[in-house]
Formats: structure tokens, C-alpha cells, sequence
């Protein structure tokens, strides 16, 4: 049984700390889901599954699925969160696409959100344990002489870092080694950044970009709305980016905050239904999920290289070559990692020592990858980035009368995301 996406929307996606600060993942989750099912025409009763993604979880709410849910839908509707680093909406919209394809669901909602302005801030190991053994204390004095022990030291808040339990090493700092060692050029990362920014304005300006994206009311008045990205830069160039100094190795680095992606705050969401309810609800798909598939490889080895080693093995389920991909959608966590992932899916020499085959993979012409900008100029929601790039192409699948898109997603711990859409 296949599965149809049917609709797709978005939240702007807002430069953390800016004018989602005061909004939670879950708020802006509720925002996304209820839009999506008034895009469909569609009851809250009429939906069997909600998954949805994030990747910096609330310690008071850790199942932001079930959360979203009960603000928009029935609560008979059951919800599970999805966490797989950025492609964490992705691994959504396949768990949702799993379910229909076993039968188990019809109708599905999938996507995830992400508040980066909201991250919680831990405390020492060594004041948690005091807290804790004071919570447990018999007596006033017990608790005294709990606390008593607290140094000034203990009160310092264990900062959030981006960086691999296993390594230590941050995604920048992985970036910005992949660069070295793949010889990828300053000069070519910041043209890829500028390209991202151009191609973003160009979908603004058409308007392509602002149908994906609902307007958001924010508090604490909501009396302002929030309709467009703010992190595409019309005013950037070559020489600005130029002069930006790089982020990760102070000395000998390429990799820059204008290269990079910033980070952001948004949710997505996708509407997915079978075969059966597609004829049912009497709606004209987008697009249909071909396949999909997941890689993984060592942390301590090019850490986003995942998508060269997960995009072969969905063409070869989808049953297809990259010679007939028409449209391809790259998560841009880096401009040195696009570049890269790309290097190697041209590489006969990386074929032949990673991927056991004869030759090279390829890859469309870039004119045809990241048509509208990529995660550099829009900006990465860590858990719903996902959602905006499976929305995207479809759409443009219906637009340039293309047959098949491909999706590719980096992922923290060395992870790869790739999935096949053919167009309805």
C-alpha cells in the first residue's frame, strides 16, 4: 500500500531569540498541525496517528507529540515523538508512511518543531545529587545540613553544547575537519551560502516560498504576526561573506557563520494518507513516498557524511537511478558538508571502497538541487527541518512537472536520512 503526501505547511523559521523567543516547540507545533488539517479540510477525528519529531526535548513534556496533539485533536488520537537529531521529522513522516504501509493507519499526521530559544539549562552533577538528598530529608535539620554542603561552584549552570557524547567533537568542528580533508574550498562554501540566499529570495519573491508557510500570532499580546523567514539576506555577497572570520579554527578554518546554518526556531508538518482514504477524502496527492532509507557510520569518521551512504540504497528501493532524480532537497547544515556529500556521490573511488560498487552514484545538476535555498538562508529547526523539505519538493515536483525528488538529511551521531518522492 502506498502513501500520498497531501498537504504540507510550515511555520516561518525564526533566528532563535528573536520573535519566537516567548513560544514553546509544543506551541508551535499546535500551530503547524492545526493549519494543516484546515489546509485539508480535514476534522481532528479523521486523523488515526500523530508523529512528530524534536530533537532538544522539555524536560516537563518529553512527548511533544502527545502535547501538540491534545491541543488540536481528539484525545483518542494516540502520539509518539520521533528524536533522530535534524532528521528527526524525516524518521517521522516514515514512521507515518510504515504505519499506513502496514495498515495500521490511514490518515497520518507527521512532522516535529523545535524551540533553540528555549533550551533547558542543567545544573551541576554535584547540585542535583544535594537536591535530590535534600527533597528526601526527614527533618528541617537534614535538609539544612544538605544544603549546607552546596559550594559556589556547584551554582555555575552546565552550559548546552552541540557536540557527540562519543567524541567531543561539535558539528562545526566536524564540518570544518570534513572541509580539510575532502579539500573543500572557502571560496566554495560561501558560494554555495550566497546561491542558498539567492534561491530563497527568488521563492519569497514569487511567492512559492510564502505558500508553505501560516502566519504566527505571538504573545504575549498577540497582536503581531510573524509571516516570513528572517534569516535570508538579501544584502549578503561574496566579499561580506568573505569577511566573516571563521567559527571553528580560528587560524586555518573555513567554516563560517555564513556558511553555516544558524540556529532557529519553527515546526512543519505533512499530511499522509493511503491509497483508500485518499480515494475516500476525494483529494489530488502531491506526491507519493517511494521509498526511504537510514544510514549510519562512525561518529568519529566524517561525522555528516551520512546521506552518500543512505541516498544509493533509497534509489535502489525506489527502483530508480540519480540519472532519473528530477529534483533533489539537501539539508544544508553546512555548505562544506553539502559539498562534500556531493563530492563523494561523484566519486567512482568512493563507490567502489564504501559502497561495494562499480561506479559512482552522481548527482543532478545542482541547478536542480535546493531550488528555493536550503537550511543556510532559511534557517534549521533542528526537529522540523524535515517537514519543510518534504513540503518543498512536492510542491516543486508538481511545478517543474518533475516524476522523482530526492531528500537527503545529515544527522548528529553520523546518521543519513534519504527518501524517494514520485509525483502524483
Amino acid at each position: 500500500m502506498k502513501t500520498a503526501i497531501v498537504a504540507g505547511c510550515r511555520t516561518p523559521f525564526i533566528r532563535s531569540g528573536t520573535s519566537f523567543r516567548n513560544l514553546s516547540a509544543i506551541e508551535l507545533g499546535k500551530v503547524t498541525v492545526r493549519e494543516l488539517l484546515g489546509q485539508a479540510d480535514l476534522p481532528g477525528e479523521g486523523v488515526d496517528r500523530l508523529v512528530f519529531g524534536t530533537v532538544v526535548h522539555n524536560p516537563h513534556a518529553p512527548n511533544i507529540a502527545r502535547e501538540v496533539g491534545l491541543g488540536v485533536l481528539p484525545p483518542e488520537v494516540p502520539a509518539s515523538t520521533v528524536s533522530m537529531a535534524c532528521a528527526s521529522a524525516n524518521q517521522a513522516i516514515a514512521d507515518g508512511a510504515a504505519l499506513i504501509e502496514l495498515g495500521h493507519a490511514d490518515v497520518v499526521v507527521a512532522g516535529g518543531a523545535e524551540s533553540l530559544s528555549r533550551i533547558p539549562i542543567t545544573v551541576s552533577d554535584r547540585l542535583s545529587a544535594t537536591l535530590i538528598r535534600a527533597s528526601r530529608a526527614r527533618s528541617l535539620k537534614e535538609r539544612a545540613g544538605a544544603i549546607a554542603g552546596i559550594r559556589p561552584r556547584d551554582l555555575i549552570p552546565v552550559q548546552p553544547q552541540i557536540a557527540e557524547p562519543t567524541t567531543g567533537e561539535t558539528m562545526g568542528e566536524a564540518a570544518e575537519r570534513m572541509a580539510k580533508e575532502n579539500g573543500i574550498s572557502r571560496e566554495a562554501q560561501d558560494a554555495w551560502a550566497l546561491r542558498s540566499h539567492e534561491r530563497a529570495l527568488a521563492g519569497i519573491e514569487d511567492g512559492r516560498l510564502s505558500a508553505e508557510i501560516v502566519p504566527v500570532y505571538t504573545p504575549p499580546g498577540y497582536d503581531e504576526v510573524v509571516e516570513a523567514d528572517n534569516g535570508v539576506r538579501a544584502d549578503t555577497s561574496l566579499e561580506a561573506l568573505a569577511g566573516l572570520r571563521p567559527a571553528f579554527d580560528r587560524e586555518h578554518g573555513s567554516v563560517t557563520a555564513g556558511n553555516a546554518s544558524p540556529l532557529t526556531d519553527g515546526a512543519g508538518a505533512v499530511l499522509l494518507m493511503s491509497e483508500d482514504a485518499v480515494r475516500a477524502h476525494g483529494v489530488k496527492p502531491l506526491a507519493w513516498i517511494r521509498s526511504f532509507a537510514v544510514s549510519s557510520l562512525d561518529p568519529g569518521e566524517q561525522l555528516l557524511q551520512g546521506p552518500a551512504f543512505a541516498a544509493p540504497v533509497a534509489l535502489d528501493r525506489a527502483g530508480i537511478t540519480m540519472a532519473d532524480v528530477d529534483l533533489m532537497e539537501m539539508h544544508e547544515a553546512f555548505a562544506a558538508q553539502v559539498l562534500s556529500n556531493l563530492q563523494w556521490l561523484d566519486s567512482d573511488t568512493f563507490a567502489r571502497e564504501k559502497l561495494g560498487r562499480s561506479s559512482r552514484v552522481g548527482h543532478p545538476d545542482p541547478e536542480r538541487i535546493n531550488v528555493m535555498g536550503g537550511s543556510i538562508s532559511l534557517g534549521h529547526p533542528f526537529g522540523a527541518t524535515g517537514a519543510r523539505i518534504t513540503t518543498t519538493l512536492a510542491h516543486e515536483l508538481r511545478r517543474s512537472d518533475g516524476e522523482f525528488g530526492l531528500i537527503t538529511v545529515c544527522a548528529a551521531g553520523g546518521l543519513g536520512f534519504a527518501m524517494v518522492l514520485e509525483r502524483a
